[in-house]
């Protein structure tokens, strides 16, 4: 399949997919768009929401319709970094084994890789997660395991506090998005998930999806065609450069926030590697809508999900970062003018 042709034909092939996500876990339109621009952009997610909200179930239709492997680990206190690459036991007669851990046992047809309450995990599992992320790859055995098409999603406990670890600054600037997932308000789909039997059975709700036409093998490569093939205008470069700015200094560009000293807010702005994940999501969003051209609209629908786990507040303004950073986010949209 060359690349002319998986931009052509791909883009519906995505919608698709998207439609389908959408008829097994309702409610979540949003979730999903993002969800499916992180795939398409080749880029890990950190997911936030409360228990029982579907991430998992989501996570696994993901798999389904890509046609590649799931596999899932539980943060805990005692979890350690070998915990993800092997696992070893006793068998039936009492000898010892070894066995392959999450991160091998699918080799390379592993897909979606979910790292559940990764808080509850220690730096040295982060460590080795991260590294695994970067480089697709990982040493066991005396050799080198490569997990080409994986994409790990991860999220954090948010009610428990003992015997956590938060992510440092540089592990979440790794992950693509953050995306919320919040249990719907509409009453008829609340409605739906309570009463229709449908939504009850997950694994035969998940079997419902059907594997999609463009096949885990070949996202990389339809990955790379989009990002050549959608282009920006000189224009929407300065927007871009701006929107980065705005970021570190954005009491430069009027921007304020209520009961807050604007310049005392920030620690840092968003990194590089950050700005061009939001590029990379922008042109995989321009293409889910049918262009080869970037534009200001782009940027503004992927600009909160990809920027607001990498803006970090000090300390004095730490306690309230889920009600400050919504805002400056939307202050930064609305005061940088758009070409």
């Amino acid at each position: 399949m060359n690349s002319e042709h998986q931009f052509s034909d791909g883009c519906e092939r995505a919608l698709n997919f998207e439609r389908h996500i959408n008829r097994i876990v309702i409610g979540q339109q949003a979730a999903v768009r993002n969800l499916t621009i992180a795939v398409f952009a080749r880029g890990h997610v950190l997911l936030e929401g409360q228990v029982g909200v579907g991430k998992t179930t989501l996570l696994r239709t993901v798999a389904q319709g890509l046609g590649g492997r799931y596999q899932r680990i539980e943060g805990t206190i005692d979890l350690m970094p070998s915990d993800l690459v092997y696992y070893t036991y006793l068998d039936q007669d009492g000898r010892p084994r070894v066995d392959p851990g999450p991160l091998l046992k699918q080799g390379e047809e592993l897909a979606v890789f979910f790292f559940n309450e990764i808080n509850r995990a220690r730096p040295q599992v982060h460590s080795l997660l991260l590294r695994v992320m970067a480089e697709r790859a990982v040493g066991a055995f005396n050799r080198e395991y490569r997990m080409p098409h994986m994409l790990v999603f991860a999220d954090r406990n948010r009610v428990e506090r003992e015997e956590t670890f938060e992510l440092p600054a540089a592990a979440r600037d790794r992950f693509l998005m953050e995306i919320n997932i919040a249990a719907p308000d509409d009453d008829a789909v609340l409605d739906q998930l309570m009463f229709d039997p449908r939504f009850h059975d997950v694994d035969a709700l998940i079997e419902a999806m059907p594997e999609s036409a463009i096949g885990y093998q070949n996202l990389n490569a339809l990955g790379a065609a989009i990002q050549q093939r959608v282009q920006a205008a000189p224009a929407l470069h300065k927007y871009a450069l701006e929107l980065w700015q705005a970021t570190a200094q954005p009491q430069s560009y009027g921007i304020s926030v209520s009961d807050v000293d604007i310049g005392q807010l920030l620690q840092s702005g968003a990194s590089p590697r950050g700005m061009s994940y939001l590029i990379r999501a922008a042109k995989v969003r321009a293409w889910l809508e049918g262009r080869d051209s970037l534009w200001p609209e782009d940027l503004q629908a992927v600009y909160a999900p990809t920027m607001s786990h990498r803006l970090f507040l000090n300390p004095i303004y730490a306690y309230r970062r889920e009600v400050l950073l919504p805002e400056l986010v939307n202050q930064i949209l609305q005061r940088i003018a758009a070409p």
